[in-house]
């Protein structure tokens, strides 16, 4: 059994017969170079021919090896790079200068001194001024001409500047800042003449006027009022005002409430807590006790039953549409006879108009959301 010393010792002795091999050859190489030398073939030649191969052989190695450094610096070292613009001789770019600015007109080749300021002294040569007209680069006066919408662009960049500069204003508190109408994206379109998009226009300048007017109106700086007054809505129409309800001579105060597709028609006057509705008692027109209440919970809200009587009519949709919208009719007339019970309805929920409503039904569908059931054979 050979243990893992005798491995290890196998390969030492195969080593050193590896390097006697190696140098025997390279006695026999050097013997053959100096005395007679002998081909593949078996043919014996003289030293000076040996010497004058190896030579040959040498070159042919240097030029490979100068060949493929060649090659290898070519491929590693930059190019220089050519422009559409520059010449094929040439290293690089040339520096592009923008061109005087020049006023067109019909007296420019005749009299060119009077139109630019620069060409008054008397070392300037006007005379030639008519030739390279033709030759003139226009620079355009924006940095954003060369852009899908410049003045849309110019503006944003204006109303951001302005941001920046006065961020640091102390702002007014929430729901205390001025409103304002700002234009439309039609109306912003018709006067910049450019296709700006409505999401682009109400994220970008939008945005950036709600946050200029959040500033405190005490620290408000004129050139930001100026700015904001170019993006003003011009209302033309007047105000619109609601007419103001009165109670008539006999005492009466009408008011109108609907629900659903129910309306309701209210003369409320002062009385003993008499409920008439279409000719009929309350409990008589509802038979559920909700609707009873419902129909008048404002004046049970602000403890008025036995102070007030009721006549109403009532037309459209169900019981409790119709019960819903006496009870908005009611508040109304109450807050003919006393507007101070005002802030007690809001929290009773009897001002507001609720505009919920059964969604129609679509075609195709089997109620107004649901689709028929879907079968695969």
């Amino acid at each position: 059994m050979r243990t893992p010393w005798s491995w290890k010792w196998d390969w030492e002795k195969s080593r050193v017969v590896r390097a006697q091999a190696d140098r025997q050859a390279q006695s026999n190489f050097n013997s053959s170079a100096l005395g007679p030398y002998s081909d593949h073939t078996g043919s014996s030649h003289s030293p000076a021919i040996a010497n004058m191969e190896a030579r040959v052989i040498r070159a042919g190695f240097r030029q490979a090896l100068r060949s493929h450094r060649a090659h290898t610096i070519r491929h590693i070292q930059p190019q220089p790079r050519r422009f559409l613009a520059t010449p094929a001789g040439t290293e690089g770019q040339p520096e592009i200068t923008a061109a005087a600015p020049f006023v067109f007109g019909d007296d420019f080749i005749d009299h060119p001194s009077k139109l630019i300021p620069e060409l008054t002294g008397e070392n300037q040569d006007t005379r030639n001024y008519g030739k390279i007209l033709p030759d003139i680069r226009i620079v355009p006066a924006s940095a954003s001409y060369f852009s899908g919408a410049p003045a849309f662009t110019d503006n944003l960049l204006q109303l951001d500047s302005l941001l920046r500069k006065y961020q640091t204003l102390p702002l007014a508190k929430p729901g205390e800042a001025p409103t304002m109408a700002w234009k439309t994206l039609l109306q912003y379109r018709a006067t910049n003449l450019e296709p700006v998009s409505a999401s682009r226009y109400n994220r970008g300048i939008v945005h950036v006027l709600q946050r200029l007017n959040q500033i405190h109106p005490a620290f408000m700086p004129e050139e930001v009022q100026i700015a904001m007054a170019q993006y003003l809505r011009v209302l033309h129409q007047a105000p619109i005002k609601a007419n103001p309800r009165t109670v008539d001579a006999r005492g009466w105060a009408k008011a109108t409430g609907r629900r659903k597709t129910s309306s309701a028609v209210v003369h409320l006057v002062e009385g003993d807590g008499q409920v008439l509705i279409n000719g009929q008692s309350l409990t008589q027109t509802f038979g559920r006790i909700h609707d009873r209440e419902s129909a008048i919970w404002a004046l049970k809200a602000t403890d008025r039953i036995d102070k007030y009587n009721v006549w109403a009519r009532v037309s459209g949709g169900g019981t409790t549409g119709q019960a819903e919208a006496l009870t908005l009719g009611v508040a109304k007339a109450l807050l003919v006879h006393e507007p101070a019970l005002k802030p007690a309805l809001r929290r009773a929920g009897c001002v507001t108009r609720d505009p919920r409503k059964v969604e129609r039904k679509k075609p195709g569908l089997l109620k107004a959301r649901k689709r028929p059931t879907w079968v695969a054979r």
